[in-house]
Parts: structure tokens; sequence; C-alpha cells
């Protein structure tokens, strides 16, 4: 088997000494999954893996505790030579892409794991929609990484900078790239992003060109694609999620396009900054942004400075989230909440903390 530079597609000391826990176990990295089977990288190649009993049993029907792709897990063999690896605990995660799992109301799904960076790409032509780029975007800010917008097939578009414009408007403080496929240097935007040690999440709807993008970085077609439709979109292929390992160090995580993106939690504060402003001059704290009087956002609507229906998709995302009637500070609170749950809540969470720092001190 090739040997393979573990550092290089994102292993760090963090995740290095985590895993000096565990005597006995070798560390890897999930590279795909097939129902109840993974791929895993290991520094010695790739091996097939699946979890063990007692993973199954303490992980019961919670999907979120499985291995996902992305994730750095702990194995107790690093060849296929007396049968498949055993995955025996998921290292923490120090990133994590997660949505709705589709036609369920509360299973989660974990999409990619530690990675540093979500490619959100969308087609300039027939998939654009400006309202399901501000839910990936909350999803995306949400996870721990950093997104960036990647619109394509500009070839295809009679008005690229106009959209782009409005893509800008819709995603503040995001970068934004325009890329295309008929020119040689159509994805050299995105290259600077790809570097080694660094990982990609490639997140979109069905037939944009995540996978075309993908084989062009790589450099040959590692990943399968389709041709366009009559409609001018792109032909369905990615089945799985994949982690592929880029030739000069790096990675990036291909997945299938999402007809659902369904939210468990979002990052509202940074995806619409623009409405959190304004609120700042509403004449009330708790406006609710309707028909109260003195609300800065309605005014801003009816000089035609903040498009109405960026307003009902904030409001829309935030009752889907759990924070309607929130504000960025109370949903904040409430995150914490939610995150020491276990210790009866941000109050107890504070003396947690407080009694955490006084025992390092001694």
């Amino acid at each position: 088997m090739e040997k393979i530079d573990m550092k290089s597609i994102g292993l760090t000391e963090r995740f290095i000494k985590e895993a000096g826990g565990y005597n006995g176990l070798y560390i890897g990295r999930v590279s795909s999954q097939h129902k109840d089977m993974y791929s895993v990288i290991t520094a010695e190649g790739e091996i097939k893996a699946e979890v063990s009993g007692k993973f199954r049993y303490l992980a019961g029907a919670d999907l979120v505790r499985y291995p996902a792709v992305g994730d750095f897990v702990m194995v107790d063999r690093v060849d296929n030579s007396k049968g498949s690896a055993v995955i025996h605990h998921v290292l923490a995660r120090k990133s994590i892409f997660i949505r709705k799992a589709a036609g369920t109301t509360k299973n989660a799904q974990v999409v990619a794991a530690n990675i540093d960076t979500v490619f959100i790409c969308m087609a300039l032509n027939n998939d654009f929609n400006l309202r399901r780029l501000e839910r990936y975007l909350s999803i995306a800010w949400d996870s721990g990484a950093t997104p960036v917008v990647v619109l394509t097939k500009s070839d295809l578009c009679d008005n690229p900078e106009g959209r782009l414009k409005d893509v800008e408007a819709a995603a503040v403080g995001v970068d934004v790239l325009i890329t295309t496929s008929i020119s040689d240097d159509g994805y050299s935007s995105v290259k600077k992003y790809i570097r080694k040690g660094q990982t990609v999440a490639f997140i979109g709807s069905s037939g944009v060109g995540k996978s075309t993008l993908i084989n062009q970085l790589v450099g040959e077609d590692v990943l399968a694609v389709g041709g366009l439709r009559d409609d001018d979109r792109g032909r369905h292929i990615t089945t799985r999620r994949q982690l592929v390992v880029l030739p000069e160090g790096g990675a990036v995580i291909d997945t299938p396009g999402m007809r659902e993106i369904g939210i468990i939690d979002a990052d509202l504060s940074k995806t619409f900054t623009d409405i959190d402003d304004l609120a700042a001059g509403c004449r009330f704290s708790d406006c609710s942004h309707g028909s109260e009087p003195g609300c800065a956002v309605q005014e801003a609507i009816r000089e035609g400075f903040l498009p109405a229906e960026r307003l009902e998709s904030y409001k829309k995302l935030k009752k889907e989230a759990r924070y309607e009637g929130l504000n960025s500070k109370m949903i904040e609170r409430e995150k914490i909440n939610e995150m020491f749950s276990g210790f009866g809540g941000m109050k107890n969470a504070r003396k947690f903390i407080k009694e955490k720092a006084r025992k390092k001190q001694r």
C-alpha cells in the first residue's frame, strides 16, 4: 500500500494528542461510507472498516455520533489482510456541517466533519436561488468552518454581473467566486483555498458542477460527472459523500446534491448581519420587524435598501431553528443553554467553567 502523509490531509497535533489516549489503536480518516461500511485512510493506505458492537450500542439511534466523511477515527488495524478493520472511537470534531435528515423531523445528518472551508456551489443559470443560499450560509457559519460562495456555469448566464451583485448582498462578508468550465483557467480562483493540511467541502444542489470542479483540482477525472439536461441543469451523478486526497496536499469532500436542506442549528447573526445592524435602530429592543412603530428594518424595506424577501427568509429560518422572537444576543444565550443543558443551563455552566479554571490554576 502507498504511504500517506496524514498531516497533509488535515491531521493536526490536537488530533494526535487525543489519539494518544487510545493505546493499541491507529488513527485514520473516513473517506467514504456505504451503509454500515466505511473507507478509512491511514498512514499505510486506505482500508475498509465498520464500527464495533460497543460503539453501535452506545451511539444507538443518534446518527450524529456515528463516523462521517472527514472524521478522524481510531481503528484496530491498518490493513484488511485479516478482515475489515474495526472503528472504536471518533475523535472530537473541530467543525461539523450538519442538517436535518431528509424526510424526517427529528434526526440530524452529518454532511461533512473537520472541514476548514465550505464551498457553497450555486449555478448562475437555472439553479440560482438566493433564499436557498441564505439557508446554506446559516448552516455553514454554524458549522465552525468558513463559507465561500462558488458560482458555477457563468457561461450559461446572460447577466452574471447582476447576479453577482445579488449574491454579494445576500452573502455579507463572504468571499464570492465565479467559475466556468469553458476555459482552462475557469477554476483558478478557487485554487488559493486548497492548501496542504486543509479540507474543503463542496455543498450545493444536484448538477451545479461540484464534481467537475473537484476533477479540475485533482487534475484527472476521479469523480463521475454528467452532461446538461435539456433545461441547462446538470445531471445528478454523485450519490454519496466522498473525501478525495489532492496530489499537492489537502483534501476535498464531494457531497450529493441536497433537495432538502433542513436546519438543526444556524448562525443567523453572521448570515443576516445587515438586518441585525438595522435592528439596532428600532424603537423597541424586542421589535419583531412587523407592524411596530419606529421599526428601522421596515423603514429600510420601504426605502429600497433591504429586499422584503430577505426579511421573510430571516424570519422563516429563525422559526425553523427555534429562534423565533429572539434577538441575536438571546439566540447566543439559547445556544449556550442547549450546549450546557447537562449542567442545568448557562448559569450553572458559568459556575462549572469558573470552577474548572480555579482547579487549573492550583
